[in-house]
């Protein structure tokens, strides 16, 4: 499993690739990042609502009340136009970490070998 402080600061970029797919609710949320990553990663309930609240402020994200679950309306949360512009500056950071992480973590002549396969 990976470590949450290893991820920490992808937790943003992973909320919001994720609605920028669509609209959607933080249980349904935190299912899709454990799906996705085979069960290496789950996102704790605090971190996830933590991001939330933050993205929002930062008006990365909106939330509005959807349908009634188990009695109570079910918050969602949908990517903004900033939230957009937000995320293609932390994919296009993430690439050239991976870019830099390579140079670290291959030899130089392996790394083309492992680009072709």
């Amino acid at each position: 499993m990976i470590g949450s402080d290893v991820i920490r600061g992808y937790s943003d970029t992973i909320l919001l690739s994720l609605l920028a797919e669509g609209d959607s609710y933080g249980y349904q949320l935190s299912r899709s990042i454990r799906e996705r990553s085979g069960g290496a990663y789950q996102m704790k309930e605090t971190t996830l609502y933590s991001a939330f609240a933050r993205l929002e402020k930062n008006g990365f994200i909106a939330s509005y009340q959807g349908a009634e679950s188990q009695g109570r309306p079910r918050t969602y949360y949908t990517i903004t136009g900033p939230g957009r512009v937000y995320l293609k500056e932390k994919l296009a950071e993430w690439q050239e970490l991976r870019a830099l992480m390579d140079r670290f973590t291959f030899p130089a002549g392996e790394e083309a070998t492992r680009k072709e396969r």
